[in-house]
Parts: C-alpha cells; structure tokens; sequence
C-alpha cells in the first residue's frame, strides 16, 4: 500500500510544480528580486537574473555569493532552496548554481556551471551545463539528466536592453527521456535613474505563449520597490530589496489565481 500511495504523491508534485513556474515544471525560481518582478529578467542585470540568462555574468566583476528559498503556497515541501556564486576569471566571467526542490519523498535537484563573457562593446553571451536529478525513496527509478542552455544580450541603446535565453535547444529524439526546451526573448528600457522596465515573451514545448512584465523603482537611496504581471494564470508578483555593503536582501511574492501566494526570499553577499 505503501508504494501505491507514492505514485499519486508524486504526480501532484509535479502539477504543484508546473503550475508554480509557468507550466515548465524544470523552471528554478531563483532570486526573490525576479519573483517581485515576475521573472522578466532576461536582460536586466542582478545577481540571480544571471542564471536566467547566461550572458549577464559578462558585468559581473565582483566575486558574489548568493542563497535564496521560495515557500510555495505556503507548503513547505514545495520549497525550492538555491545558492549561487558568481567569480570573475580575466575576460569572462563564471557562474556555479544548485538548486533543490521537494521533500524526502520526492526531490529534484537542479545543479549548473555557467560562463558568461562580452564578445563587443554592445554584445555579450553565455552558456551554462545543467544536471537535473529527480526521484523518490524505494525502488522507483531515480532520473538524471544533462543539457545546457545559453543566452544573449543586446545593448541596443545606452537605456535599451534586450535578451535572448534558449534553454535545452537539443532535439529529445536524442534523448532517452523526455526534458522540455524553452525561448525567453525580453527588452527592459531605464526610464530615470531610480525607474526600470521590462517586458518578455516566452514559448516553449511544456508550456503555452507566456507574456511577462514588470518594474523596479529605487524610492530612496538602495532601497527598491518591484511589480509585475504574467498573463499563465493571471499572475500578479510584488516585492522589495535593500542593499547595504556588502549585503543585499530582497522580498518577493507572487500570486496564483487558485493557490494563492508564493514568497520568496534571498540575500547577496559580495565578498570583493
């Protein structure tokens, strides 16, 4: 009986988890600065938007360190628990990710190494190596996969960003199992010093054509207020950052039309 009860166990963390991250149930939700703007971050630079899209590691020029934790619905075994670091090597830049979601029952655990560099004035790219690992106690079969994802990034003008991100672009005929590919194509404009905005597109093999916005207002000196919408299940993010050197600590929280609410924290600390 045991073993038949795990069955049903999993597959709703598996649901929990698609409807938690835009349907791509391999979306990490890292960085709580990117959950308040809803994650349209594929061109704005920030620590964490870094693993969102590969080739803003290229600005990074300070050895960082990174943890963050989202609750999902407020239950804590659809927790997500992430820790980053960012070092700068000569002209490029490198990046090292983990991630774990779950409980001891059902986990996935999501590692990555990444490299981002500027290829001229106005371009930079980068490419990063995942390893997903998925599976529960007893004698279910543990899952483990490899692919890699990689981005772009456009200085279209000195206030106009614009990102590209592919991720797993590798035919699953390859593949012996099945691991979903995705494209985030995004543009942020700074309107003022303090103001912020983006807005991306986002289309993939487990998910429907996605549309996401959101900003980022500095009302006071170091201290940021974040807003943002995604059209998958009419979501709604909200959330605010501190930075005092060498910390920064961010909030985020996103809204679900039917589960309610996801918080998010996390803190950056920048160690040179």
């Amino acid at each position: 009986m045991g073993s038949l009860h795990k069955i049903p166990v999993s597959v709703l963390f598996l649901l929990f988890s698609s409807l938690a991250s835009g349907g791509d149930p391999y979306f990490t939700p890292a960085g709580a600065a990117e959950a308040g703007m809803n994650y349209s971050c594929t061109m704005k630079q920030g620590f964490w938007s870094s693993f969102h899209n590969q080739a803003l590691l290229a600005d990074h020029r300070n050895l960082s360190a990174g943890i963050s934790y989202e609750n999902r619905f407020n239950i804590s075994e659809l927790g997500t628990r992430s820790a980053a670091l960012i070092l700068p090597a000569g002209k490029s830049t490198l990046g090292a990710f983990f991630s774990n979601f779950g409980y001891r029952d059902f986990m996935r655990q999501t590692a990555g190494i990444s490299c981002g560099m500027r290829v001229s004035e106005k371009l930079s790219a980068g490419v990063q190596i995942d390893y997903f690992g998925e599976g529960s106690p007893g004698e279910y079969a543990k899952r483990h996969d490899l692919t890699f994802e990689a981005g772009v990034l456009l200085l279209a003008d000195d206030n106009i960003t614009i990102g590209i991100h592919l991720f797993n672009p590798v035919p699953n005929s390859l593949r012996k199992s099945y691991l979903p590919s995705s494209i985030r194509v995004g543009a942020g404009i700074k309107l003022s010093e303090v103001l912020f905005a983006s807005s991306e597109i986002q289309a993939g093999t487990a998910i429907k054509l996605t549309f996401r916005t959101g900003f980022e207002y500095e009302s006071v000196k170091n201290f940021r207020i974040r807003g943002g919408f995604c059209t998958e299940n009419t979501s709604f993010s909200f959330g605010c950052g501190y930075g005092f050197k060498p910390v920064t600590i961010d909030l985020g929280f996103v809204t679900h039309e039917r589960l309610g609410i996801t918080s998010s924290a996390s803190l950056i600390f920048r160690i040179k």
